[in-house]
């Protein structure tokens, strides 16, 4: 388990910082980089929690315990030595998948079909939902090309493909179950 008794160790003073495994990387490296992102998906929600209630907070505080379940995986490479590391990573289930996908089509039921694209906005929560999504969408990105360069995980793949679909759907639930989502009009502003 995790131990924080400082905060600041100025180890990462020259540009470097350690992954799961120990290993030193720069800062930029793209799995620092996908994983910072995860944590940005999961400052994001927590701004979104401060206008959810109910079940929708419940979902929200569940989902960022599972990014920082995500960044933990993404933080430690996948090695084969996995098995016998003194403390075995953690890594992101498709259980964690499959529960996004059950609350995406229980929110879904009640919503009518999309004829528009939706603007990201409407209330408070719907429109931190829809920056949670494009941020989901780029630590996705960012696992993918984490993915063609070494190993990952693919259910991290899944699960954050998953969430921004997820966010999607709740921005809709938040905007009066979609009877208040702002919808794109092509063209509107040409003339």
């Amino acid at each position: 388990m995790v131990t924080l008794s400082k905060i600041y160790t100025r180890s990462g003073d020259a540009g470097e910082t350690a992954l799961g495994n120990g290993v030193r990387v720069a800062k930029d490296d793209l799995r620092v980089e996908a994983y910072g992102s995860v944590d940005e998906v999961n400052a994001t929600i927590g701004v979104a929690r401060l206008h959810a209630s109910g079940d929708m907070d419940t979902s929200l505080a569940r989902i960022q315990n599972d990014l920082f379940d995500l960044g933990a995986d993404l933080c430690r490479p996948q090695m084969d030595k996995d098995a016998d590391a003194e403390y075995p990573p953690l890594r992101t289930t498709q259980a964690q998948v499959d529960r996004l996908e059950t609350e995406i089509d229980a929110m879904n039921a009640g919503l009518s079909t999309l004829k528009s694209f939706i603007l990201p906005g409407g209330s408070p929560l719907a429109a931190h939902l829809h920056i949670a999504r494009t941020v989901s969408r780029r630590a996705e990105r960012l696992a993918v090309a984490l993915a063609r360069a070494e190993a990952v995980n693919p259910t991290v793949i899944r699960y954050l493909n998953r969430l921004s679909d997820w966010c999607f759907v709740a921005a809709r639930v938040a905007n009066d179950n979609g009877k208040a989502d702002v919808l794109w009009v092509p063209g509107a502003n040409r003339t």
